[in-house]
C-alpha cells in the first residue's frame, strides 16, 4: 500500500461514520497530513451540515501548517454554493498545495469543476487513489446520479424449502416468522441506512407492517406502498404517522399528514415510473421487501443492485413460493445461529 493509499483508506473509514445521516449527499472523509503526520481530519456528519473538508481544515490547531500539507478526500471537493459554501474555494484560500482524491463527483454541478478550480489556482491534484473502494462506499450516490434511479436492495426471508410464507386467507392469521432476534435487529439497522422501503398491496393487507426501524437507533425510512385500487384503508399501520409515507396508486386521493398519494399509469410498466418518481424526490436508496410478485418483477427487469436473503431451517411443504435469484450473483454467505443470510450483488453496477 502506497502512502497515498494509506491516508485515503483512513478517509474512507472516516466517511463511513456518516452512513444513514448524509443522504442524499455522499459519505465523505478528509485527512490533512503534514510531514507524515495527520494534523487534521473530519467527515460529513449530516445532510445540510458542513462537509468533510472544512471539518478537517478547522480541526487543525496550527493553521500555519496548511500551506505545507496534503489534503486527502475521497470525493472531489464541491465548487458550488449549495447548503454550504464551496469546499474547493476554502482549500484555495488556505493555500493547501496538494490534494489527493479517490473519485470525481458524478453530480453535474460539481463533476470536474472543483478539480479545475483547484488546478487553476496552482494546486497539485492527484486522482483515482482507491477509486474502486470509493465507488463501493458511495454506491448509492453513484448509482443515483449515473443510473438516474435509487440504489435498489432486495430483501426477503424464506424457509429452507423455498417459501416466503404459508398460505393465508385471513389478515388475522400471522405470517410465518423466519428471522431470529439477532437478524431482526440487523434488518432494522438496514432500514436506518437506506432512504426508503417498498412493499406491495398484498403485503400491507395481509401483514399490516409498520416498516419502521423500531429495533435499532436511527431514522425511519420513507415508507412506500403500491396500492393500485386504493384497498389499503386508514386503519393500517402504514398510515400511523410514524414516518413519511408515499402511496403509488391510480386512484386520485387527497394527501394527509405524513402521507402523499402519487398517481401512476398502471396500463404501462409501473416500476420505471415509480423509480423515476423517487429520483425526482431525491430518494437515493430503496429496500424492496415484498411480496414475491413485486420482488420478482425487480429481478426480471434487472432493476436491483444488492439482495439479502435470509434462510431459516424451517420446512413448510407448501405456501407462497420465494422469488428466484440467479446463483451467479451470490457474493457472500453468513450464519446467524441456525439461519443463513445470502448476499447477492450486481458489482458491475457500482
Amino acid at each position: 500500500m502506497t502512502t497515498d493509499e494509506k491516508y485515503m483508506h483512513h478517509c474512507l473509514k472516516l466517511a463511513e461514520q456518516g452512513l444513514g445521516s448524509t443522504a442524499p449527499n455522499p459519505m465523505v472523509g478528509a485527512t490533512i497530513v503534514h510531514n507524515g503526520q495527520i494534523i487534521g481530519e473530519g467527515y460529513h456528519q449530516r445532510y445540510g451540515e458542513p462537509h468533510a473538508e472544512p471539518n478537517a481544515i478547522h480541526s487543525v490547531k496550527d493553521q500555519s501548517l496548511l500551506p505545507q500539507s496534503t489534503l486527502y478526500v475521497n470525493l472531489e471537493p464541491c465548487s458550488h454554493y449549495g447548503k454550504t459554501p464551496p469546499c474547493a474555494a476554502l482549500i484555495i484560500e488556505k493555500k493547501i498545495p496538494r490534494v489527493v482524491i479517490a473519485n470525481v463527483d458524478p453530480f453535474p454541478k460539481v463533476s470536474g469543476r472543483g478539480i479545475k478550480m483547484m488546478q487553476d489556482a496552482g494546486i497539485d491534484v492527484t486522482l483515482n487513489v482507491l477509486k474502486n473502494e470509493g465507488r463501493i462506499l458511495n454506491k448509492r450516490f453513484f448509482t443515483f446520479h449515473e443510473k438516474k434511479r435509487p440504489f435498489i436492495m432486495l430483501k426477503w426471508a424464506q424457509s429452507a424449502d423455498g417459501f416466503v410464507d404459508g398460505l393465508r386467507t385471513e389478515r388475522t392469521t400471522p405470517p410465518v416468522l423466519f428471522s431470529t432476534p439477532e437478524t431482526q435487529k440487523l434488518n432494522h439497522k438496514m432500514r436506518t441506512e437506506e432512504a426508503a422501503i417498498l412493499v406491495g398491496t398484498t403485503t400491507v393487507l395481509m401483514d399490516n407492517p409498520q416498516l419502521t426501524a423500531r429495533l435499532w437507533p436511527g431514522k425511519n425510512p420513507v415508507r412506500i406502498a403500491i396500492d393500485r385500487e386504493g384497498k389499503i384503508t386508514d386503519d393500517y399501520k402504514i398510515f400511523d404517522g410514524h414516518a413519511e409515507t408515499l402511496i403509488f396508486t391510480e386512484k386520485s386521493k387527497e394527501n394527509k399528514p405524513f402521507v402523499t398519494f402519487v398517481c401512476l399509469d398502471f396500463s404501462k410498466d409501473v416500476l420505471p415510473q415509480l423509480l423515476h418518481e423517487l429520483y425526482l424526490r431525491n430518494i437515493n436508496s430503496l429496500i424492496v421487501e415484498g411480496g414475491t410478485k413485486l420482488l420478482q418483477s425487480f429481478i426480471n427487469q434487472d432493476l436491483w443492485d444488492e439482495a439479502t436473503i435470509e434462510i431459516a431451517p424451517i420446512t413448510l411443504g407448501n405456501g407462497i413460493v420465494a422469488p428466484e435469484m440467479p446463483a451467479k450473483f451470490l457474493k457472500k454467505e453468513q450464519s446467524f445461529g441456525q439461519n443463513k443470510v445470502l448476499n447477492y450483488a450486481h458489482y458491475e453496477l457500482i
